[in-house]
Parts: structure tokens; sequence; C-alpha cells
């Protein structure tokens, strides 16, 4: 098998499966026991707060631990707007982007549907990034939060987040951006890129599925989306998954460490990857930014062939990948970004998305690349040399 659907999970890393099973056999204790076991566990979390916060460039108090990265979106937008209207009924206005994975966009919505809150969905280019005279023009007093995510799940494109953290500052508003994506390729010191709350989710980085992280500023009141004990300095409550924070903290850790070496490679295998396509598959037409996109993010369209039955032949090929986002599999709909940037939706409907995980080698590229040749041709009849 040719696994090329990083942006859905990844593997656990041998690492961090080594740095977690102690938390879930001899130290296993719940870290609000107040108790030698549940001491244990309260350092080994807050260990890998501190290790998470020195990585974003943050304070430990300021890193939440969560089940993942839709809740850590849930809790930065749900959060900060309800809080902050809490606090100024006047405001009572969110701004999304039109890419957003849903766990943002759903957010959004339900602010909307729930709390009567406004909602500016903010337009992208073809390449799938917001403008931020766009932005510009919707923020202000009024506005809550905005959220635009770091790097889109789908194309790969790359936002220009701190130039959007300051239209929003310059309008008094906090600014949130998703990094599930971009966590382990891209620069996260939240303090240079500007912004007041950042997601990330750690099976995207070699941590197990079941846990993420929201850093939010100090300063900044969020409206707890879970009640009960008041954990995580009150803004997530539940027992506190120990094993799970370990594992994210040393599964980042390692990520951090390769990234700028590994995204290097990354990037030189997938230009190449995207230009034997191309070569091989004329028709085929590439998605997202051109330059500002993800390294291991290659994503196509090829008209007039279903991006399902390009998926089932690939995968008989030993070929693993996707048409778009894992939470949107089984939709009959085009997807929501791809019209976003423009797209016919029947050449939506068409996508194909590869995105290479760090292990991946020439060689195994260049057999992906002919079965997508081989798929193609399968699917349409139409063969090429």
């Amino acid at each position: 098998m040719i696994y090329l659907d990083a942006a859905a999970t990844t593997p656990v890393r041998r690492e961090v499966l080594e740095a977690m099973w102690p938390f879930l056999t001899g130290d296993f204790g719940n870290a609000s026991s107040h108790h030698d076991l549940g001491a244990r566990a309260r350092e080994a979390l807050e260990a890998a707060r501190d290790e998470v916060a020195g990585l974003l460039g943050c304070r430990a108090a300021e890193v939440t631990f969560t089940s993942g990265g839709t809740e850590a979106d849930n809790l930065a937008v749900k959060g900060i707007a309800l809080a902050r209207r809490g606090a100024d009924p006047r405001r009572s206005h969110v701004a999304v982007s039109a890419i957003e994975h849903p766990a943002v966009l759903e957010s959004a919505r339900a602010l909307a549907r729930l709390h009567g809150f406004s909602v500016d969905v903010l337009a992208v280019d073809a390449a799938g990034q917001v403008a931020p005279e766009s932005l510009a023009a919707v923020v202000g007093p009024q506005t809550a939060v905005v959220s635009v995510m770091y790097a889109n799940n789908e194309l790969g494109t790359v936002q220009p987040v701190a130039e959007l953290a300051r239209v929003a500052h310059e309008a008094g508003v906090p600014f949130h951006t998703d990094a599930v994506q971009a966590a382990g390729w891209l620069p996260l010191d939240v303090r240079a890129l500007g912004v007041d709350a950042l997601s990330i989710s750690g099976h995207k980085l070699g941590a197990p599925k079941g846990v993420g992280v929201l850093y939010a500023a100090g300063r900044l009141t969020l409206e707890p989306g879970l009640d009960g004990g008041g954990q995580e300095r009150g803004r997530r409550s539940g027992t506190e998954n120990v094993a799970g924070a370990v594992a994210l903290a040393t599964a980042l850790r390692l990520a951090e460490a390769e990234r700028t070496t590994a995204a290097g490679r990354l990037a030189s295998l997938r230009d190449a990857f995207t230009a034997r396509i191309l070569e091989l598959v004329p028709e085929a037409i590439v998605t997202g930014h051109p330059t500002e996109r993800l390294p291991g993010s290659a994503s196509f369209c090829f008209p007039r062939v279903s991006g399902e039955s390009v998926l089932l032949e690939l995968e008989r090929r030993g070929v693993v990948c996707s048409s778009g986002s894992a939470c949107a599999a089984g939709s009959s709909d085009p997807s929501h970004v791809l019209l976003a940037m423009g797209l016919d939706p029947e050449v939506a409907l068409t996508a194909v998305r590869f995105t290479l995980p760090g292990s991946i080698d020439a060689a195994a590229l260049e057999q992906a690349a002919a079965a997508v040749a081989e798929a193609y041709a399968a699917v349409t009849g139409i063969a090429h040399r």
C-alpha cells in the first residue's frame, strides 16, 4: 500500500507510544486525584503543557488540552464569541472564511442559529486565499471573533495569517486560526503569527486520535463548551487525558525538530509528483495556490470523470488517497472549498487529494503517478503514453 492521505490521519510514532505507555499502565492515575498516583499524573500533564507552550511560544496557562481539533475549534469560535458578547451585547458578529473545516463553519452557524449572531463568510480567490482587504470590509466593533485557517485541509493553500490577524487587531477583534494541517509543517510561534487562539490535533502529527490543543491568549475569556469539574483552568471540564497530552507534546516536539528539513524534502517530492501526473494525464487540473501551499499537498480535478471512481481504481492498484476532507467522506455534494474558489460543481466532483506522509520516497510516488494514469485510463478509456 502507498498511503497518500496524511491529511486525514497519520500512524502513531514509536517514540510517542513509548512516551505515553507509562501513563496507560503503571502511572494511570487521575490527574485530579489527591494521592501519589494522581500527583504523578498531574506532574506529567503539566510537563506536557509546558512543552507544548514552549513550542508555541506562549505561557503554559494559555494551553488547553482537548479531545481533538474539532473541540479546539468549537471552544475557540463559540467560547470567544459568547464570552465577548456576554461582556458587550453589541458584539454579535463573527467572520470566518468560506473554506474552513466544518468544525469552524458549523460553530459559526450554531452561533447564528442558537444565539442570534450574524456571520460573514469571507470569499476566497481562485487559489483559495482570503484577501486581507475582504476581512477589513466586514470586521468592526460589532465583531466578536474572526477565524481563518492557517492551511486548508483539501488544497494545502496557506493563508496570510499574520496579515489577517493584523486587520482583525486594528478593529480590536481577536483572531483564531485552525492550524490542524499546518502543525509540523509551518512555523507555529503564536507571537510571530500574531494570533490570539490556535487549534492543533494530535493525530495529524503522529499522536493517537482523541487529543488536541487550543492555545488561547491569557487575556481572553472563553465560555466553556463543557460544564463539569472545572479542569483545564475552567476552560474544558472532564478527566484529563494524561497519556494523550504526553503523546501530543512528544509528537509536536519531534515534528518541530524535523520540520525545516522534512518540509523542504517533501516539497521537492510533491513538485516532482505533480509534474509527473500532469505529464501522464494532461487533462488534470491542479487546484490550490501554486506556491503558498503545504509541502506535502497535491490536489487535482480530473474533468469529465468521477473523483470517487478514480479513487476506487487507485485503491485497486494499492494507492490510498481521498477526494477531500475525511469529515465529508460519503457525501455526494461537491466540496464547499472548491465551490468557494469558483470551480464548476461538475468539475469539483472530480477532485482527488494526495497528501504525502513524511516517510514517502520518490520511487513510491513514481509508482503512484503511474497508477493515477492507469486509473484515469480505466475510467475514461483514454490512455496516455
